[in-house]
């Protein structure tokens, strides 16, 4: 009888223990990404379609914007956990809101400067924007900041250009295709889409490749990253956790698969109806995804040398980098996965 009872409630335990796991296993996450079309974006939707949050114990809502700027507005009002966008929002509101990214995809930023075919003819130079409407994915995004960069760096004054929302994929080609703005910062796939219709295409700025890169910032530059407020990691560590594995574990399949797999895995409506311009895009795109998802704190200080440059107030801010960013989490992924930890 006595046996009977212990094993009843060994069993009972099992049971309770299963349940949990489940629960465990279904612990839902929201992420919110800026335009989930772009491949700047494409690691965090690649992990959804390899069943990598499954994997690491996620449920994941996946929340797709017009541009970053309102995918951090959903995390800071609470609608959204985390934000799949680009580390320099940490830095830029580094003063107000605590912000802190903990998984970093892109290497570079990926941004691109071009002129509207309707306008060629009249901007062969960043200094001709002056005075016209420039299209951005959305204000107050990364690509709000990056344009405000240049002009200033080529000494246009940023108030004199009107900037314009326009998104990052279709609805973007199409306001260059019809010129409603002079020029736009894409990305691709848009870039490579824009250009398989227009062969003479004209690029005033480009950050698709390291070198490009170095010439715009003189350092590498992080672009998109997981990111979410400070307070949340603190209070979320197992969360944190899993969408760090699950990042860098598709970081690792992305750079042992080829493009062509790696399409293969993409929902259809985001490659779009012409597969092989998508393609070209992606494996242009490919060496910007980075191979470990650590930070680089160099990056990390190119972003606040960019934003003290063209914003005065965070040049006075006097940042602390070391509390917008970390690699703790990436660090352990790689142990649990036995990878290289340089």
């Amino acid at each position: 009888m006595k046996d009977n009872l212990i094993r009843r409630t060994f069993a009972a335990l099992g049971a309770l223990a299963l349940m949990t796991g489940v629960a465990v296993a279904q612990t839902k996450v929201t992420i919110a990404v800026g335009g989930a079309g772009c491949l700047c974006y494409l690691p965090t939707m690649l992990a959804e379609s390899l069943g990598e949050y499954k994997k690491a114990g996620l449920a994941v809502e996946i929340v797709d914007f017009k541009g970053g700027s309102q995918a951090l507005t959903a995390v800071i009002g609470g609608s959204a956990d985390v934000v799949s966008g680009y580390f320099d929002h940490c830095v830029n509101l580094a003063a107000r809101q605590p912000l802190e990214a903990f998984v970093v995809y892109d290497r570079y930023p990926g941004f691109a400067l071009v002129v509207s075919p309707k306008h060629s003819g009249a901007i062969n130079s960043i200094k001709d924007l002056a005075g016209k409407k420039v299209g951005v994915s959305a204000p107050g995004s990364s690509t709000d900041f990056f344009l405000k960069y240049l002009l200033s760096k080529n000494g246009v004054d940023p108030n004199s250009v009107g900037v314009i929302g326009i998104g990052l994929s279709a609805t973007a080609v199409a306001a260059m295709e019809q010129g409603s703005v002079e020029a736009a910062i894409m990305l691709d796939p848009s870039v490579t889409l824009l250009q398989g219709k227009n062969k003479d295409l004209k690029i005033l700025s480009d950050t698709r490749t390291q070198k490009d890169t170095l010439a715009v910032f003189g350092g590498e530059y992080p672009g998109g990253a997981l990111y979410t407020k400070s307070g949340w990691i603190a209070a979320h560590p197992t969360e944190t956790q899993a969408l760090t594995n699950a990042i860098v574990a598709t970081l690792k399949w992305i750079h042992s698969h080829t493009p062509e797999e790696i399409m293969a895995k993409m929902p259809d409506n985001l490659v779009g109806p012409d597969k092989a311009l998508y393609l070209a895009a992606l494996k242009n795109t490919i060496p910007m995804y980075s191979t470990t998802g650590r930070m680089d704190p160099k990056g990390a200080a190119a972003v606040l040398a960019v934003f003290s440059q063209s914003v005065p107030e965070i040049a006075k801010a006097n940042i602390d980098l070391s509390k917008t960013y970390t690699n703790k989490f990436v660090d352990q992924a790689h142990q649990k996965m036995g990878m290289n930890q340089k």
